[in-house]
């Protein structure tokens, strides 16, 4: 049983490895130091667990997705392969049973967060252990150049003084050559073996479509690709919207995103996988370490923040190496989102100071004290407490945590929760009686769509500015509800735990991650930057400006992309001046918009918009306040 094909058909099933897999095992087993990028969906986790298997001892994980090491240490327990994973919330005393349970119970995986690591406790321990290998997933964590650098992951080298013996494996799915080169140094690496699988996934149609009506489009294109689905969404609200449109139109779907009690999110979740529901409706956290291979469609309505993201996302798809489709769905007020989402929200490292500052006067935290000291947080009082920008606030806190200043834990099961439990005509039936609460109720509803279908997490202070009342005013209303069986009605005075890292030295506890926060915004900013580009070059194969992005050299088109596509057609095209021609003669008679177009003129889709984008830009034509065209 001990050669890595055997373990393969015991505990997954499979009678063969994927590409370079087997490689990097037997690197791995040799006790080389490896470096390992394999893109999403190449089966990482395998090139490290399997080792470990073989090998007398434990392996250490060090992972930041708490959600990741969760799924992890399931699948290895549904397996019969004894696995744990320190999280936050444990105390001293249940961290000292784990961890000898680790070092007497044999257990072959602990996975730890790189802030555990500055632990003593945790390094005694580690020290003690018989540790057969160390991996490190998520990898270009450890480079400032990395997508989602995290300075805690510079601990992950004190493991080389705790266990000099012990080789290294570290894993990425995106990284750029540079990432790379920094990650092999910073892990001190010797001689290390480097594997690459190619990012190019040849069965993927990637496309970027112009849409001026989303929903429209969507539906036509789900039609046209039937199968199991994902479509990627911006906003827990969006997920919601989507599926109830979705499922007036006769689709089979769902949907997913983190504010969802755990049971229902596997309920869900089951029902996608097993094909019981055909379209997952979700937030772009959904999908990190699922294995679905029949995913036939990856649709984004929204533009992602990085190629980064959007590659992983994309490559969801087709996993069973079948013809697959990563669809972009974008129109000209997607450029200003991205960046009001993304660049605008940065915060400035003075306002970085005054959120620090008056976060721990807010838990009243005297100069030099603070560290480790845990505090229940509700975070929209806070804001309002201050006058702080919500957005910006929450991008500050997150950047503390990244820094290892504060440690942020959302506690989604302290969130306040509401579903109507009567039909809407018994509750306007109610509010007859109850005039006095109607604009309340009326706000709810039109702020929070399926929330007679579902339970869902709500902000008093939204609600409280929205009518002019305060939050004891809702909350008392809602109480009342409760009371009437109107509503099931979960109220908490939190939403999240902040634990202090550091002991409280105001701006000297800023100044020391300024030049890190300025690097990262201004990878940010390049990032988003390059998300634009790679939307407006339709001159350019969509999969080789991904390879490029990601340093892989290619000239051979893909084929099947929107720009490929487009390219081998456009000798058939339509002449532009009759289009235009057409176009004008129609918005002579009436305002249309662009479905009604498309409806009306025998063009392909991509010939009337670009035909659009040109009126628009000589000034022929306008656009009303109805998202209509007009002759100017």
């Amino acid at each position: 049983m001990s050669h890595p094909i055997n373990i393969l058909e015991r505990y997954w099933n499979h009678t063969s490895f994927r590409p370079l897999q087997e490689d990097i095992i037997n690197a791995v087993l040799n006790n080389e130091d490896t470096f390992v990028l394999l893109p999403t969906g190449g089966g990482k986790s395998i090139c490290f667990q399997i080792p470990a298997l073989i090998k007398e001892g434990i392996c250490i994980v060090v992972s930041p997705l708490v959600a990741l090491m969760k799924d992890q240490v399931k699948s290895l327990k549904d397996k019969g392969i004894k696995a744990m994973a320190i999280t936050s919330g444990i105390s001293y005393k249940e961290l000292d049973t784990l961890l000898d349970n680790c070092i007497y119970g044999n257990y072959k995986f602990l996975y730890v967060s790189p802030e555990r690591l500055q632990q003593d406790i945790v390094k005694h321990r580690i020290q003690q252990m018989n540790v057969n290998l160390i991996a490190v997933d998520e990898a270009h964590c450890i480079s400032q150049w990395g997508n989602d650098f995290r300075p805690a992951y510079k601990n992950i080298s004190l493991l080389r003084e705790l266990q000099p013996s012990v080789n290294i494996i570290a894993l990425t799915a995106t990284a750029k050559p540079k990432v790379i080169d920094e990650t092999i140094v910073e892990l001190d690496f010797i001689a290390p073996k480097i594997f690459k699988a190619s990012f190019s996934r040849p069965n993927i149609a990637y496309k970027v479509v112009y849409s001026e009506d989303k929903l429209y489009d969507l539906e036509r294109l789900l039609k046209a690709h039937k199968g199991a689905s994902i479509i990627y969404v911006r906003s827990r609200k969006l997920t919601i919207e989507i599926h109830e449109q979705l499922e007036k139109l006769g689709f089979s779907s769902t949907f997913f995103h983190g504010g969802i009690p755990t049971k229902d999110k596997q309920v869900r979740l089951d029902q996608w996988m097993n094909n019981q529901k055909e379209i997952m409706v979700a937030t772009t956290a959904f999908g990190m370490g699922i294995d679905k291979p029949d995913v036939k469609t990856v649709f984004h309505i929204n533009l992602p923040e990085s190629l980064e993201s959007y590659y992983q996302e994309a490559g969801r798809a087709g996993r069973n190496n079948e013809n697959a489709f990563a669809i972009l769905l974008t129109n000209k007020s997607d450029e200003q989102r991205l960046k009001s989402q993304f660049i605008n929200t940065l915060p400035s490292v003075d306002y970085i100071k005054a959120v620090y500052r008056k976060l721990c006067n807010y838990f009243q935290i005297s100069y030099g004290e603070g560290e480790f000291s845990s505090h229940q947080f509700n975070f929209n009082t806070f804001c309002k407490t201050y006058d702080f920008k919500t957005t910006q606030t929450f991008n500050t806190l997150q950047i503390l945590d990244r820094n290892s200043i504060i440690k942020l834990s959302q506690q989604f099961n302290y969130k306040t929760t509401l579903q109507f439990i009567i039909s809407s005509a018994a509750l306007f039936a109610y509010l007859e009686r109850h005039k006095h609460i109607e604009l309340i109720i009326k706000s709810i509803l039109r702020t929070y769509g399926g929330i007679f279908e579902h339970t869902l997490a709500i902000n008093l202070t939204l609600i409280a500015g929205k009518t002019a009342t305060t939050e004891k005013q809702i909350i008392a209303v809602l109480q009342q509800l409760d009371r009437d069986d109107v509503v099931d009605f979960m109220y908490s005075n939190t939403d999240s735990e902040i634990v202090f890292l550091q002991p409280r030295e105001d701006d000297k506890t800023i100044n020391r991650i300024i030049t890190i926060v300025e690097q990262q915004q201004d990878l940010k900013r390049l990032q988003v930057n390059e998300v634009l580009k790679y939307i407006e070059n339709n001159s350019v194969c969509k999969q080789l400006q991904l390879l490029n992005y990601f340093g892989e050299d290619s000239v051979e088109t893909c084929g099947k992309c929107s720009v490929c596509i487009a390219n081998s057609k456009s000798k058939n095209s339509s002449d532009i001046k009759t289009i235009q021609k057409h176009i004008i003669s129609i918005l002579t008679n009436k305002n249309c918009n662009s479905r009604q177009l498309t409806e009306a003129l025998p063009y392909k889709d991509t010939e009337i918009f670009d035909v659009l984008k040109l009126l628009l830009e000589h000034q022929i034509i306008e656009t009303t306040p109805s998202n209509t065209y007009k002759i100017k």
